[in-house]
């Protein structure tokens, strides 16, 4: 038999972390933030506005007042832990199933709401007005963020960019080339992948071969962690500790966030049709906002009558932001012109008077 010498070049490990366990029990101590039971309730909070939001919206769309709506039900800590963790001069390009992380950074349910409607209005974001519009083409608000990143470095400015992506957006170009050009030129960039198992109607198994979306970090040279997705504890450590990275000069995360999605894809889809009910039935039982609420009641922290306040808190809050999301004044049609250039092409003038009754 020949023998053929070969040597290990390089290996590496996928590190993964939890701070709450399915049952609601801690697995380790907890981060110096979730100690403070002040936070802990504020996180709860804010995913329960993020699900009833959702919840307004989808009735929204269904009854015409609205357009497609892609809905967080399930995936509430990823947004929640992500958007908690930037700090006020940081730079947020979101992708499109974001409204919890939105929601963090000072942007408004009629803001939001807006946004689905097709008012373009509504991504002029009265707060963190450097962050980037909702972005639904696949994977392009990776580009953006490298690029971001890239002039936040040049400029030598101590603050840090985050994007965000499902795991079916991983298998496209722009996501590999904005890892490429973030890990040759250590930016200050962090990946946070909401892995909900399902791209669209195709199962995570059918749309990658990659055993974890974390080691798709190592070909750029990045680090990388896989978290437990419904721990909003864990998504805020995570990348917490990625932007401590990114602001310190030490590079770019990838963040896997390991959740389910127990919604439609968006409202012009039906997930019964490819979601095997069992596998729904079973992520309902480990889903983000009952855990943290099972944990927060243990502690002597919550209770019914409080969460009964919540939820009229909640109702109240939507339906204000439904009504001034319905009261807007409809934009001018020559409007879709506008902010598309410093100085519109000749080219596109006569549309534009065209577009605004002008002949």
């Amino acid at each position: 038999m020949e023998n053929i010498d070969k040597k290990t070049v390089a290996s590496f490990d996928i590190q993964y972390l939890r701070f709450l366990d399915e049952n609601s029990k801690p697995t380790q101590n907890f981060p110096d933030f979730a100690n403070d039971p002040e936070t802990l309730i504020s996180l709860y909070k804010k995913m329960a506005f993020t699900r009833a939001l959702d919840n307004k919206a989808v009735n929204l769309q269904r009854t015409g007042k609205m357009g497609t709506y892609p809905s967080t039900q399930g995936q509430e800590a990823v947004g929640i832990g992500t958007g908690s963790a930037l700090n006020k001069d940081d730079v947020y390009c979101p992708y499109y199933r974001e409204s919890g992380a939105l929601l963090q950074r000072g942007v408004s349910m009629t803001e939001i709401l807006a946004i689905w409607g097709g008012d373009e209005r509504g991504n002029l974001f009265e707060h963190a007005q450097q962050d980037f519009p909702t972005c639904v083409p696949i994977a392009t608000q990776c580009l953006h963020a490298a690029g971001i990143a890239y002039a936040i470095k040049y400029r030598k400015e101590k603050r840090a960019v985050v994007t965000s992506i499902g795991e079916g957006g991983t298998s496209k170009g722009d996501f590999y080339e904005a890892m490429n050009f973030a890990g040759v030129n250590m930016l200050p960039v962090v990946f946070v992948v909401n892995n909900n198992q399902w791209a669209i109607s195709v199962p995570r198994d059918i749309q990658t071969g990659a055993k974890t979306i974390a080691q798709k970090a190592i070909a750029a040279g990045i680090e990388s962690i896989q978290v437990d997705g419904n721990d909003v504890i864990a998504v805020r450590k995570a990348v917490l500790d990625a932007l401590d990275r990114a602001r310190n000069g030490k590079g770019p995360t990838l963040v896997e966030a390991i959740t389910y999605r127990l919604c439609d894809h968006t409202t012009a889809d039906d997930a019964s049709r490819y979601q095997p009910p069992e596998e729904v039935k079973a992520a309902w039982k480990i889903e983000p906002i009952a855990r943290l609420a099972h944990y927060l009641e243990s502690q002597g922290l919550w209770s019914k009558e409080k969460e009964a306040e919540l939820q009229q808190e909640c109702s109240t809050e939507v339906e204000k932001a439904v009504q001034a999301y319905i009261a807007m004044p409809k934009d001018k049609p020559e409007a879709m012109f506008d902010s598309l250039y410093a100085e519109l092409p000749e080219a596109l003038l006569d549309q534009r008077d065209e577009a605004g009754g002008k002949q």
